[in-house]
């Protein structure tokens, strides 16, 4: 045996420990889990339900709601979800847009999600007048789920405003917790400036209570805020979170809606609406914890596109068009967060 085969790579194996920020104990103790938030665009039963405004989403409604429709928005959601993880599955899945528990269960029990992963559900009924709710599924296998609660602005509760909630949660990994804030925000139907207000004051919300949190568990606390804000970085509303003091939080997203990319298009336009937000900490690590600016995607793989008959390029596969249906995916895109964790 060549003496000096065996002994150059030890010695090189050696150097290589006592380098600043090298060490085979880091090498094997990254660990990442991938984080998806989704608005999937109606994602409703065929039951009625008299509590909500659901009849256009029932077999006599104006939408055409089948059976058979339904199954295939379970299975292209389940699609969404697995092409997200390119590989491997979310760890948490954020939705928006769902009627209510059954429709999870469903898309846990009736596509191959029953076979991948044991998947959890956090999901509660809004007051909002269609009935569809901020939930999320994750994996009982990867990560722990220590409290869940949700909360809507007082000032709009008082004002008799009929949304979604802001669901909150607060998550154990790798030994480190991290805070999640999920967001479906008022619409701007009936005009940007007239629905501002109502987006405002969520934001206000969400901002009270991660500020809070910091305030409770000191300033390098890990906090997301995700979901489907119903307007562009850089708007008046989205500004209160990422602008100001430092209490603010980073826009992974803006980057890539500076780039023209986007997860909603609007005559031919790529919006942002749905973004991801972190508290400074975790660009620099936090217990471990660590995220930034590449590891955020929008996931614009093409069986979820279709191309746009009305402007040049494409758009997303969406389940209807105007009021016609299609079959597809959803009118938004996914976007993902990946989080690593170094020990």
């Amino acid at each position: 045996m060549n003496l000096q085969a065996v002994i150059r790579p030890l010695i090189i194996a050696t150097l290589l420990t006592f380098l600043p920020g090298f060490s085979n104990h880091d090498a094997g103790e990254v660990k990442k889990i991938r984080l998806m938030f989704y608005n999937v665009e109606n994602l409703f039963d065929t039951e009625n339900d008299p509590a909500t405004d659901d009849e256009e989403f029932l077999p006599e409604g104006s939408a055409g709601w089948s059976r058979s429709r339904y199954l295939r928005k379970l299975n292209n959601v389940y699609k969404a979800i697995a092409a997200s993880g390119e590989g491997d599955m979310p760890a948490v899945c954020g939705l928006c847009e769902v009627e209510n528990r059954r429709v999870l269960e469903d898309l846990l029990n009736l596509t191959p999600l029953k076979d991948k992963y044991s998947y959890g559900i956090v999901h509660e009924d809004s007051e909002d007048l269609r009935g569809i709710d901020v939930c999320l599924i994750y994996r009982k296998d990867l990560l722990n789920l220590e409290y869940a609660r949700y909360f809507f602005p007082e000032d709009l509760r008082k004002a008799g405003l009929k949304s979604r909630s802001i669901l909150y949660t607060k998550w154990n990994w790798c030994g480190t917790s991290f805070h999640l804030f999920l967001n479906h925000w008022p619409s701007r139907r009936g005009g940007v400036t007239a629905t501002e207000g109502a987006r405002i004051s969520f934001a206000l919300a969400v901002k009270h209570f991660a500020d809070s949190l910091r305030k409770a568990d000191g300033e390098r606390t890990a906090v997301i805020i995700a979901g489907d804000l119903n307007c562009n970085p850089g708007s008046p509303e989205e500004k209160i979170l990422s602008d100001g003091d430092d209490s603010s939080y980073i826009n992974l997203i803006y980057s890539l809606f500076s780039k023209g990319k986007g997860t909603y298009r609007y005559n031919g336009i790529w919006e942002t609406p749905d973004q991801v937000l972190i508290s400074k900490c975790l660009i620099d690590g936090y217990e471990g914890l660590q995220t930034g600016q590449t590891d955020i995607r929008i996931i614009d793989h093409q069986e979820l596109l279709i191309r746009d008959t009305r402007y040049p390029g494409f758009r997303p596969y969406s389940t209807y068009y105007g009021f016609s249906y299609q079959g597809g995916f959803s009118d938004h895109l996914p976007v993902v967060l990946d989080l690593h964790c170094r020990r």
